[in-house]
């Protein structure tokens, strides 16, 4: 029998809306889901809470990482949002659209944005600025997205990028930037970029190149695709010293015996937003 003083909004609300969700198709194209974590006290919590994007990478892993954040997003009133953008959107099996941020008609970091809207209207809140977190895939994700969108995030961590924009004005997207006016709208801002917080994270260990070396008639092959270095964290480094010479402040952590690992990676990533947060706060 059901208990007359049960409200079945409320009760859906708390077990669908609150702690670790399900997935949501988005309302801006719904090819497009999410997952979030939201702190079950947010409602009453004495400070507003802010927003934390985990990327997946190319295996797709989005709730394993909104899982790894979830304690931290309870403790530090921060909503995890994890997207999921599927493998072969338009019918050809691209496991890598994402990464590049455009793929055909696809802005995929207008997706994203309209996630974080969604999210954001969801709960009440506007998140003008939010901390992007992705590892592998997720890591092209994430340092193109903040050379496209500074202003939005307060924090950044890019974590084991396969391959690396670098912001070399000499060389077309996405191996460089010279084109990024004409391709997306807008000029790189690296004022705006020195302004964010920016962790980049990989493994000693994380040596294997297979996966990530560009070879002439690949989907993703340009002149220069490999030129940032032969292994994950060469090519890291390469995006390091391309942000400081933008004057991008950078915390290059290098995980010793580490080898391609994301979740591994997670506790050190924590680290780092806590810190952005302390100050931030």
């Amino acid at each position: 029998m059901t208990n007359p003083e049960i409200d079945p909004t409320s009760r859906g609300s708390a077990m669908y809306d609150l702690g670790s969700t399900p997935i949501f198709a988005s309302k801006g194209d719904p090819r497009f889901s999410y997952c979030l974590y939201v702190p079950p006290g947010i409602a009453k919590a004495a400070t507003p809470p802010e927003l934390i994007v985990a990327m997946h990478g190319t295996g797709r892993s989005f709730l394993e990482y909104r899982n790894a954040l979830a304690e931290f997003g309870r403790w530090n009133n921060c909503i995890i949002l994890a997207p999921l953008f599927p493998i072969g959107v338009r019918g050809d099996g691209n496991r890598d659209g994402f990464k590049y941020m455009i793929e055909g008609d696809i802005r995929y970091d207008r997706v994203l944005l309209d996630m974080v809207d969604e999210v954001g209207a969801k709960y009440g809140r506007s998140f003008e600025r939010f901390a992007l977190f992705g590892y592998s895939g997720g890591g092209h994700f994430a340092h193109r997205f903040l050379m496209l969108h500074p202003d939005r995030l307060w924090a950044a961590s890019i974590g084991a990028p396969g391959s690396v924009t670098l912001l070399d004005p000499t060389r077309d997207w996405w191996v460089g930037t010279r084109d990024v006016a004409a391709r997306f709208g807008a000029e790189i801002d690296t004022a705006a970029m020195a302004r964010v917080p920016v962790q980049m994270i990989v493994g000693g260990a994380d040596l294997e190149t297979w996966e990530i070396t560009h070879r002439e008639g690949g989907r993703n092959w340009m002149p220069g695709a490999n030129d940032a270095g032969r292994t994950r964290p060469e090519r890291l480094a390469s995006l390091q010293r391309s942000f400081e010479a933008a004057g991008v402040t950078v915390r290059f952590d290098l995980m010793p015996g580490m080898a391609h690992d994301g979740l591994r990676a997670v506790e050190t990533v924590k680290d780092f937003f806590a810190d952005v947060l302390k100050t931030k706060r």
